[in-house]
């Protein structure tokens, strides 16, 4: 594991010094199949850091938002998400990141959220979670009437999921924003928020997240409470808020 937490700085760095060299300049965006947008510091990003865990790790297998999958029959598995929040990214906004993750068999035993402008890594095993080398937690938060509830589409909530029962939450909560995408984790898993919910998600969204918000003594689900790793949705929370959230958002 300490070999892999190495190697996952290292793949950061790689993603990083790419993104730096487009951020806040003039680029060329794609639309993909899912009118999603994509730039050449995505693509370039994740091509970058699959050459680096090919040459490292040849054995390993890779998923990635851009390019696919690679020996999908591999035990260890290597979840890459370049630019997480490329609609930042591409308006100049530093709330995106890089995700990766390390699976074992299908499940995430590392993750990691690397915000590149601010050059801030969090990095969870499921047991712990650090920020540039320091141990963070969730704040304890036991009430929705205190939380900090944060989003990353307002809109989306409403075309995936119960739109009425998720702005009945807003008026209990403390505060909301939607300070997105991997953004509203690492403010979670900082004890700087308590909620996040993202009502649709790929699995090169997902996967780093869970050991970054376990590691930090937070639970995160799929938005009706089952296991995040099947999840094509997510649910993040303080552990004394997560079931009340859970019940509040679903019939």
């Amino acid at each position: 594991m300490k070999d892999f937490k190495i190697f996952i700085n290292n793949l950061v760095k790689t993603s990083s010094k790419i993104i730096h060299q487009y951020y806040q300049k003039k680029i060329a965006i794609e639309l993909k199949a899912d009118n999603s947008p994509v730039t050449l510091a995505d693509k370039q990003a994740e091509e970058d850091m699959r050459l680096l865990i090919m040459k490292n790790f040849p054995e390993h297998g890779i998923i990635g938002e851009e390019f696919g999958t690679h020996q999908p029959q591999a035990d260890y598995q290597w979840v890459l998400d370049p630019i997480d929040g490329t609609k930042s990214f591409i308006h100049g906004v530093p709330t995106f990141g890089t995700l990766v993750a390390l699976l074992h068999q299908g499940q995430p035993i590392l993750g990691a959220i690397h915000l590149p402008v601010q050059d801030e890594l969090l990095l969870g095993d499921n047991e712990n979670t650090t920020l540039n080398g320091q141990p963070v937690r969730m704040r304890e938060c036991a009430e929705i009437s205190r939380a900090t509830l944060l989003t990353t589409d307002h809109l989306s909530i409403c075309r995936y999921q119960n739109g009425d029962k998720f702005n009945q939450l807003i008026q209990k909560v403390h505060l909301y924003r939607t300070w997105g995408d991997c953004y509203g984790y690492y403010l979670l898993a900082s004890g700087r928020a308590d909620i996040m919910i993202d009502p649709i998600m790929n699995i090169w969204d997902v996967m780093a997240l869970i050991p970054v918000i376990r590691g930090a003594g937070g639970k995160i689900s799929d938005y009706q409470g089952k296991d995040p790793v099947q999840a094509q949705s997510i649910i993040a929370a303080s552990a004394k808020l997560h079931a009340d959230v859970i019940a509040a958002l679903n019939d």
